[in-house]
């Protein structure tokens, strides 16, 4: 096989790598799948396990229909795609990516000359007294239990943060039967109505939420805005969160009295975070987002990243939601089969492009209607740990800050070792940079983002020996270089 017909490699099987596998099989080309779920649908419309006996009704709610669709049109390409479900990228270079089988936890390589990342998001964490106790969940773990395993995080359940997901949520938990003591926005309703005359520019995805509103008050649920998670009570288990709603006209007046909520479950995010790691690897140049407080992987409008033949889609190169990542993968897809030589229609091309500045600037009334709570890094306590890989407190990273000059995240990894647990930063690495540039008051963008690292995400210590044997290394070497790199202040 030549170069030029090396099929293109799609990472990730979500809305944005769907529809650009469907493209690309239009056009009469092959592409590898990977995907780490063991069924294609992203997080967004994850598909539970066979046999399950839920409808996609009670699963997905409005979006039945697009899930139903989405599940359909991959259903009907496998036979025309590579399609390799329950498989990891964990390491990339240029031209090869690194991936482990989860059945079989059997290491190997793919080729690359054309590959589409499409990794999506995770929820961005912001830590609180307490966030580590047994029965405290992100929002996004909240509602792959209830999609993939068809069960509640708890039985009185409350839901804190901000961002639409906590609406959905909340909906989708009570739908099927949970308690849902409250929700606690740190948002409130005079930011929505701020946002609307951007939001009004997408009347269906406002009226859909504004129906989650409607539907949660009406039964009964308590909805709570310009609240501060204070603390979780419990040792084994959650037993009660503690809030209370800050005075944003006042921040520094005399403090609001403190709410209990009796629960034994709470799930929590403060909108969500793009999965760059890959596009780090393979090279991609960065810039600062400020609306997604986050340095993002530099593409044009049609996708390209700065490196050749490496295409971006969907949340993982910046938060848009479900219907830009269709929209996404497919122009990611179209712009790859120009650059091989295919000829494109112009006009499809710039329909996509119209319709994802549409959902952008709709993006930015939804920042306005659930906004980042300013006051988290500087009003959150010395002792509240950020990573728990590591058990590194907000105070160790101030400390660092303050006492050895780091203003820099990767500085701040070799003086503390954040980042360096299994999580490789992805859960503590939004907060450690809002932590850091409260500490060394200087502005987010400056104090820059973890470098990518292989690997990705955690990989079993089993796969060392089938890396080695694969290698023809010796498998000794291969466990004693996290040690060496951890010594020289790197991340293993």
């Amino acid at each position: 096989m030549t170069d030029h017909k090396r099929p293109p490699v799609i990472v990730g099987a979500g809305p944005a790598g769907i529809r650009a596998a469907q493209t690309l099989v239009q056009h009469g080309l092959r592409p590898i799948v990977l995907d780490e779920a063991p069924r294609a649908g992203g997080q967004i419309y994850r598909q539970p396990p066979a046999g399950f006996q839920r409808s996609k009704q009670s699963l997905y709610g409005f979006e039945a229909s697009r899930a139903h669709a989405l599940h359909q049109t991959f259903a009907d390409l496998q036979k025309q795609l590579d399609y390799r479900p329950q498989t990891l990228v964990w390491n990339a270079q240029p031209g090869l990516i690194d991936i482990l089988d989860g059945n079989t936890l059997s290491a190997d390589s793919v080729e690359w000359q054309d590959i589409i990342v499409a990794t999506g998001a995770t929820d961005r964490v912001l830590p609180f007294p307490g966030w580590t106790t047994p029965g405290v969940y992100t929002l996004g773990g909240a509602q792959v239990a209830l999609k993939f395993q068809g069960c509640a995080i708890g039985r009185r359940v409350v839901l804190a943060g901000t961002g639409p997901l906590l609406y959905l949520v909340a909906y989708q938990y009570a739908r099927a039967g949970a308690q849902v003591m409250a929700v606690l926005d740190s948002s409130s309703l005079m930011d929505r109505i701020a946002a609307l005359p951007v939001m009004l520019r997408m009347p269906s995805v406002l009226l859909k939420g504004m129906y989650y509103l409607g539907w949660l008050l009406a039964h009964g649920i308590p909805l709570h805005s310009h609240a501060r998670l204070l603390r979780v009570e419990g040792g084994e288990q959650v037993d009660a969160v503690i809030w209370r709603r800050e005075n944003m006209a006042a921040p520094d007046a005399n403090p609001a009295p403190e709410y209990r909520l009796a629960c034994d479950a709470l799930g929590f995010g403060y909108t969500l975070r793009s999965e760059t790691q890959l596009a780090d690897l393979l090279g991609c140049r960065f810039a600062f987002d400020p609306l997604q407080r986050a340095h993002l992987p530099e593409r044009d409008a049609a996708g390209r990243s700065s490196v050749a033949g490496v295409y971006l889609a969907g949340d993982g190169a910046g938060i848009m939601g479900a219907d830009a990542a269709e929209l996404a993968g497919e122009r990611a897809a179209l712009a790859l089969l120009k650059d091989r030589g295919v000829k494109i229609a112009p006009a499809r091309e710039q329909m996509l492009e119209q319709k994802l500045a549409g959902i952008a600037a709709f993006r930015k009334g939804l920042e306005r209607a659930f906004p980042f709570p300013q006051r988290w890094a500087e009003t959150t306590d010395d002792s509240v740990i950020i990573c728990r890989c590591e058990q590194i407190s907000a105070g160790d990273l101030r400390q660092a800050a303050r006492t050895c000059g780091a203003q820099e995240m990767n500085r701040l990894k070799a003086l503390t070792r954040i980042g360096m647990g299994r999580c490789q930063g992805r859960m503590c690495g939004a907060a450690a940079t809002e932590i850091l540039a409260q500490a060394a008051g200087v502005p987010l963008a400056q104090v820059g983002r973890l470098r990518g690292q292989a690997p990705l995400k955690p990989v079993p210590i089993g796969m060392h020996i089938a890396v080695a044997a694969k290698a023809a290394i010796s498998p000794n070497v291969i466990a004693m270089q996290p040690v060496m790199s951890e010594e020289l202040g790197e991340e293993s």
